[in-house]
């Protein structure tokens, strides 16, 4: 139980998700002095068209208003294998439910899951396993941002996860460097205007001066975390509908523990979600009977 535990949190990523990137360095900012000094010698860049930014910067703001979502995630994760998930989110209060499936390399690395968190508690059920007393649930103590199963500043932390609102790495995209219109697609029968680009870690980290302290407190760990795994950039891939919603986002990386390849798509904005803790005769919560053994 234990095991499954740790590799299925580990699996999760907010990512929701929700990263990726095009490549990875041990010294991300020796790499960029030395990029763009050769892009300044060069200058063979072309300028990015400003109208594509501002059609990434006006998804993001209206993912800013989204009181409530569904959404997707399939893919690669690092050491984890491939992942399936299901997740629905209300961002005030809080309040977040996820299925997930991981298929690793081996049938002690795979299972299902599912997390759950309401009133900063968090939940956790492995399928088929079941703790002390036959609870199929734990009780998870809150450890903050970027902690949880895996380790400290963890960007696939559970906690990190599950506090993660899966839209917020997308904004990064409007401050790349190479930024382009790839064309119109249709996904899942919408009409979309698909962009692509790369971003590095300290664009994403200089985006965060706008956002509100709780989002730059959650962003900031998750970023710490990738810069432990040796991530330097992000390949990111957006599609957005004629609302000007984010319809799909994937992110690609490769990491010093394998690849990561994410695809999270968007099913439905501010519709009305209801979330509950598992019952509570069907919970094991370790804090609580630490307490009473002390």
């Amino acid at each position: 139980m234990k095991n499954m535990h740790r590799k299925a949190a580990g699996a999760l990523l907010a990512g929701a998700l929700l990263c990726g990137t095009a490549a990875c360095s041990s010294d991300s900012s020796d790499a960029d002095k030395k990029n763009d000094s050769k892009a300044a010698g060069k200058s063979t860049r072309k300028p990015v068209d400003a109208s594509f930014a501002a059609a990434v910067e006006r998804a993001a703001k209206k993912n800013e208003k989204i009181t409530s979502l569904r959404y997707t995630m399939s893919g690669e994760m690092p050491e984890s294998g491939h992942v399936e998930t299901a997740a629905s989110m209300n961002m005030k209060p809080l309040a977040m439910q996820m299925k997930m499936k991981v298929k690793g390399s081996s049938a002690d690395e795979s299972g299902e899951m599912e997390i759950r968190l309401v009133d900063d508690a968090l939940y956790l059920n492995a399928k088929g396993k079941k703790l002390d007393g036959g609870k199929g649930w734990i009780k998870m103590p809150n450890m903050g941002a970027g902690k949880g199963p895996g380790g400290a500043d963890n960007p696939f932390g559970t906690r990190t996860q599950a506090e993660q609102n899966p839209m917020d790495d997308s904004a990064s995209l409007s401050a790349s460097k190479d930024l382009e219109k790839v064309g119109e697609e249709t996904v899942d029968g919408v009409k979309t205007t698909h962009y692509k680009g790369t971003v590095t870690v300290a664009q994403m980290r200089e985006s965060l001066a706008k956002k509100d302290p709780a989002t730059r407190e959650r962003q900031e760990a998750k970023l710490k975390g990738f810069e432990k795994l040796g991530v330097d950039k992000f390949a990111m891939d957006m599609w957005i509908d004629g609302q000007d919603h984010t319809k799909q986002f994937r992110m690609r990386s490769a990491t010093q523990k394998g690849p990561l390849d994410l695809t999270i798509k968007f099913l439905d904005y501010n519709k009305p979600v209801e979330i509950k803790a598992p019952p509570a005769g069907d919970v094991v919560d370790p804090m609580a009977e630490a307490k009473k053994d002390s």
